[in-house]
């Protein structure tokens, strides 16, 4: 079963990992991607590479099996569409599995932001159905704080240390159904609202299992109320919330018809 974890380096990906790796400014994203490309290499992976680094590296720019894919021709679903299309090719062409390497750069950022968390999610589902590998990178400075919340957040797998904030992962285990983990509090909320509204506008029922959630504050309580009500002929199932929080969700009003919300054990 798929669970959220840190990863040491890049020699640790497995197969359905969605990772996510934050670059410093003055840091080549080729140069720690590296590790990734020669593993796909020697595994026999197709590589697709989504935006550029500035600085290429010959070891990328040559790498066999390789698809350059341009992200300003990718909004909105079209992404998806293209790295299923590469699934594809690669399973008729003999190759083990897909490898991903997404740069995400600040060119287009007011574009991007609209849809950046929208086509992360489809990749957290597309990883964990098909098996491929996903690595996003992205430079800190280039964004502003909220967007780096959401991307954090909704990649179960990140390299080096567990980020501060937030301290929550809603990430697929398949067949519909998000896990979500880790603590959602008032830092959190902001993020877990987004989320949350991505994921109802794109399934008539949602379903969030929650048995790893360790603490869900008032804050958390009111995004995932609005959330629903951001669509209200959805549903969300919560499920696996303890006894605490589903009394408090009761006495908070949110147990109301308006709230298309369903909490069970």
């Amino acid at each position: 079963m798929r669970a959220a974890r840190s990863l040491a380096t890049l020699d640790d990906v497995e197969s359905g990992d969605h990772v996510c790796q934050f670059l410093d400014p003055a840091e080549n994203g080729v140069e720690r991607s590296r590790a990734f490309v020669a593993d796909g290499a020697l595994f026999g992976d197709k590589l697709v590479i989504v935006g550029t680094d500035d600085r290429p590296a010959p070891e990328i720019a040559d790498a066999p099996a390789r698809v350059v894919l341009d992200p300003a021709r990718l909004d909105g679903s079209a992404l998806l569409a293209a790295v299923r299309r590469e699934a594809a090719s690669a399973g008729r062409e003999g190759f083990r599995a897909l490898r991903i390497l997404r740069h995400v750069t600040a060119d287009h950022r007011d574009a991007r932001r609209d849809t950046m968390l929208q086509s992360e999610l489809d990749l957290e589902e597309f990883a964990a159905d098909s098996g491929a590998m996903v690595l996003c990178t992205y430079r800190p400075a280039d964004w502003d704080p909220p967007t780096l919340d959401q991307v954090r957040c909704v990649h179960p797998h990140h390299m080096g240390s567990r980020p501060a904030a937030p301290e929550f992962r809603v990430y697929t285990t398949g067949e519909g159904r998000w896990r979500v983990s880790g603590v959602i509090d008032s830092e959190g909320a902001a993020a877990f609202g987004a989320v949350l509204r991505s994921l109802v506008a794109h399934a008539t029922t949602l379903r969030l299992t929650c048995h790893d959630l360790e603490f869900f504050d008032a804050a958390g309580m009111r995004a995932l109320a609005d959330a629903a009500r951001f669509l209200p002929e959805r549903v969300v199932i919560v499920e696996g919330a303890n006894e605490t929080v589903r009394l408090s969700w009761g006495l908070s009003g949110y147990a109301v018809p308006e709230v298309p919300v369903v909490m069970v054990p």
